[in-house]
C-alpha cells in the first residue's frame, strides 16, 4: 500500500516536488563524500561546508562555462546546418561515381527525388528560426530553472546537515511491520548503492575526456559532441552507435573523407571501448542484474514519462521495480498436487 501510494504521489506530482525529489537524489549522491571525510576526523559540520561548497562549484561551472558554450555551439550548428545539409547532398550525389561498384545511380536518384519531394533542404533551412522561437519559449522554464538551482541546493544543505534526524524522523512515519520494505531496501542498496554516483562520474570523465581529444583533433562543436557522448552513457548499448552519427556527420562536413575523420572515429571507439571495459567496472563494484531488453524498455518506458530524468533513473526505477517482484511474498507450489498419482 505504501509503494503504490509513493508511486502515485510520485507520477501525479512529480512535476510539483521535482526540487524535493532532485535535493533527495543529490544528497544521496554526495553524502559519502561527507562521509568519507568524518573518516579522515573532519568535524561533520565542516565537512557538510566542503561539500555543499563543492556542490556550488559544480553548479556554477555548469551554469557559467559549460552551458552557454554548448549553446554557442548549438546555434553556430544550426545556422550551419543548410551548409551541412548540401555538402551531404553533394556526397551522396557522388558516390556513384567514387564506388561505381557499390552504389548505383538509380538508387542515388530515388533517395535524391525522395528528398525533393519531401522538400527536406527548406526543412532544415528553417531550423535557424524554430531555434529562435524556441529559445524565446523557454525562458519561463529557464527562470524556473533558476529558482530550482537556488532551492535545491539550500534543501541539499540542510538534508545533509539534518541527516540523521531526518531519517529517523522518516522511520518514524514507516510501519513496525514492513519485512517487504526492508527485503526491497536491501537489495535495492545491494545492486544500486553506487549505480547513481556511479554516472555522474562517468558523465564527467567521458564528457571531459572526449573534450580534450575533439579539441586537440579541431573537431567544430567539440563541447556539444562531448556533452552528448557523456550523457550516451546513460543509455547502455544504443547511447553510443546513437551519437556516432552526429559526431561522423560533423566530421565529414570539416574534413571530407579525409585522414582526420578516420582519427576521430578511431579515438571514439578508443574513448568507447576504454569506457566499456575499464572505467564501467572500475565505477560500479555490484553490477545491475538486469537484461538488456528489460534496459531498453525501461528507458523508453520512464523517459516517456520523465524525460530526461526518466532516462537517467530508467535502470535504478527498473531494478526497484524488480527489487518488489523479487521480494513480494510468493506462494510455494503444493509438489504433492502436482505430482501425478
Amino acid at each position: 500500500m505504501i509503494l503504490a501510494l509513493t508511486l502515485v504521489v510520485i507520477y501525479w506530482l512529480g512535476q510539483v516536488l521535482a526540487p524535493i525529489i532532485a535535493a533527495v537524489i543529490i544528497a544521496y549522491i554526495i553524502s559519502p563524500l561527507v562521509d568519507r571525510l568524518v573518516r579522515w576526523k573532519v568535524p561533520y559540520m565542516l565537512a557538510v561546508i566542503i561539500v555543499f561548497l563543492l556542490l556550488v562549484s559544480v553548479i556554477l561551472f555548469l551554469m557559467f562555462m559549460l552551458f552557454p558554450l554548448v549553446f554557442r555551439q548549438v546555434s553556430n550548428l544550426v545556422s550551419e546546418a543548410p551548409n551541412i545539409y548540401r555538402s551531404v547532398v553533394g556526397l551522396i550525389e557522388r558516390l556513384p561515381e567514387s564506388f561505381p561498384e557499390i552504389v548505383s545511380p538509380d538508387i542515388v536518384d530515388q533517395w535524391m527525388s525522395y528528398v525533393n519531394s519531401s522538400q527536406m533542404g527548406e526543412k532544415v533551412a528553417g531550423w535557424t528560426g524554430q531555434l529562435f522561437q524556441l529559445s524565446l519559449s523557454t525562458l519561463p522554464s529557464i527562470f524556473s530553472l533558476s529558482i530550482y538551482l537556488l532551492i535545491v541546493p539550500i534543501l541539499v544543505f540542510f538534508m545533509l546537515k539534518d541527516r540523521a534526524h531526518l531519517w529517523d524522523q522518516f522511520i518514524d512515519l514507516l510501519p513496525r511491520r514492513r519485512n517487504l520494505l526492508n527485503k526491497i531496501g536491501i537489495e535495492m542498496n545491494q545492486q544500486i548503492a553506487n549505480y547513481v554516483r556511479g554516472k555522474v562520474i562517468e558523465i564527467f570523465i567521458v564528457g571531459g575526456v572526449t573534450f580534450v581529444v575533439f579539441t586537440i583533433l579541431g573537431i567544430k562543436y567539440s563541447a556539444l559532441l562531448s556533452l552528448l557522448v557523456g550523457l550516451s552513457v546513460l543509455i547502455p548499448y544504443i547511447g553510443a552507435i546513437v551519437v556516432t552519427i552526429p559526431i561522423a556527420l560533423i566530421g565529414l562536413f570539416q574534413w571530407g573523407p579525409e585522414a582526420q575523420l578516420a582519427y576521430l572515429l578511431l579515438f571514439y571507439m578508443i574513448i568507447q571501448f576504454l569506457d566499456g571495459n575499464v572505467l564501467v567496472p572500475l565505477l560500479f563494484s555490484e553490477a545491475v542484474n538486469l537484461h538488456p531488453t528489460s534496459i531498453i524498455i525501461a528507458v523508453l518506458l520512464f523517459g516517456g514519462i520523465w524525460g530526461f530524468w526518466g532516462v537517467f533513473f530508467a535502470i535504478p526505477l527498473a531494478t526497484f521495480f524488480k527489487a518488489i517482484y523479487n521480494a513480494w511474498p510468493k506462494h510455494p507450489l503444493d509438489k504433492d498436487s502436482t505430482a501425478v498419482s
